[in-house]
């Protein structure tokens, strides 16, 4: 099996799909949607072809390899593989390659982000399946292994991961929940390269599995400060422990408490699905209960309209990876994949592109947006 094959098998098996750990069954009364799916998914994958410049790049942004990264992953990721041995996804590929550094990690050492950049080129790459790239995606690897956190000043973060060291740098950004997901995602992914050899270090999942619980509010297993304890935020995360950026609410007792937000719930539950956790697990079933209390398509719940275009794509992945093509709400069924899919229609532009007026964590780049549309879009076509 190719390794570009053998990745996306690896992410669907990182699920609580159906007992076969394939897509779902494709239904003859979803032919016509999924029809209409797949020609807003090509309007959006040639969009982006028209914004890779000479060199490989996406976009206007070279200081971060993972923007061109991942229109790189949503061409990959097309249902036809039709982009696989294109010259777009070649270009691409060598772009990536030369952000290669000494330690393992792929980014610019001028624009940071160390351990973003990497899982996501990490990922990347390995879709590309260049057997020529197998030595630099173990360093890779190891590089992400290698940022997890232990001995912090702070021990409620241990385990977790951050946006990675620099070099031989001894600064540690404190680990959150968003690159946490993003390396275990890569991590998981690439478990074909992970090496056999005795010796070689590999990731802690069990203090992984402790860090994600931290950032959850549920009592029974997060003993930290300011876990919320009022039914609305139960279940739900936030991005480290001891921060969200949702901010905070008054507790009865006149103290704060951290609010959830929806994006870190869908990365949450996600990360817990790459950790092996359980679907009965309280943690997982506590997950997935607020994220179908707070269900919604107009925005990202907590945080209105930023970062938008990732809680989309973070619901359409996690939802899938959960199983659940429906959402009981209160006894009514709700068809999110239908729901979802005709938002993102009806939000795409004429010219291809998605476009998100909020700019925080750059979702005023068209290219980052409709790359998170594009790759929506793919998974809700090979599960309908």
């Amino acid at each position: 099996m190719k390794r570009r094959q053998f990745i996306l098998a690896t992410l669907a098996l990182a699920s609580f799909a159906h007992a076969a750990n394939e897509p779902l069954p494709r239904e003859e009364k979803n032919l016509s949607f999924r029809n209409e799916l797949r020609d807003s998914m090509n309007r959006g994958t040639a969009f982006l072809l028209t914004q890779q410049n000479a060199d490989g790049s996406f976009g206007k942004d070279n200081t971060h390899p993972a923007l061109s990264a991942l229109p790189l992953i949503a061409l990959l990721r097309d249902p036809t593989g039709k982009f696989a041995t294109s010259d777009a996804v070649k270009k691409g590929a060598a772009y990536l390659r030369k952000f290669a550094q000494p330690d393992g990690g792929i980014y610019d050492k001028e624009g940071g982000l160390a351990n973003y950049n990497t899982s996501v080129c990490l990922l990347a790459l390995a879709l590309v399946g260049d057997e020529k790239d197998t030595t630099l995606l173990r360093a890779a690897r190891a590089y992400v292994i290698g940022q997890q956190a232990s001995g912090m000043a702070k021990p409620e973060t241990d385990g977790g991961i951050g946006y990675g060291t620099i070099g031989a740098s001894p600064k540690r950004g404190h680990p959150d929940l968003d690159n946490t997901y993003i390396a275990l995602e890569s991590l998981r992914a690439t478990q074909s390269l992970a090496a056999d050899k005795p010796g070689e270090k590999q990731l802690n999942w069990s203090a992984a599995i402790d860090f994600i619980s931290r950032c959850q509010n549920l009592p029974s297993h997060n003993k930290g400060e300011k876990v919320a304890k009022d039914a609305d935020n139960k279940g739900g995360f936030v991005y480290y422990p001891g921060f969200s950026n949702a901010g905070e609410i008054d507790t009865e007792g006149g103290g704060k408490a951290l609010r959830s937000y929806g994006s870190m719930s869908y990365a949450g539950l996600l990360s817990f699905i790459y950790a092996d956790l359980k679907k009965d697990d309280p943690r997982v079933v506590a997950a997935i209960d607020w994220l179908k209390r707070h269900y919604t398509l107009e925005e990202n719940p907590g945080l209105e309209k930023q970062g938008y275009f990732y809680y989309l794509h973070l619901m359409a992945k996690g939802l899938t990876a959960a199983g659940l093509t429906e959402l009981d709400r209160g006894g009514k069924k709700v068809d999110w994949r239908h729901e979802l899919g005709l938002q993102l229609m009806k939000l795409q532009t004429p010219d291809g592109f998605w476009a998100n007026d909020v700019a925080r964590w750059k979702e005023n780049n068209n290219v980052l947006t409709t790359t998170y549309g594009v790759m929506s879009l793919e998974i809700l076509y090979n599960q309908m």
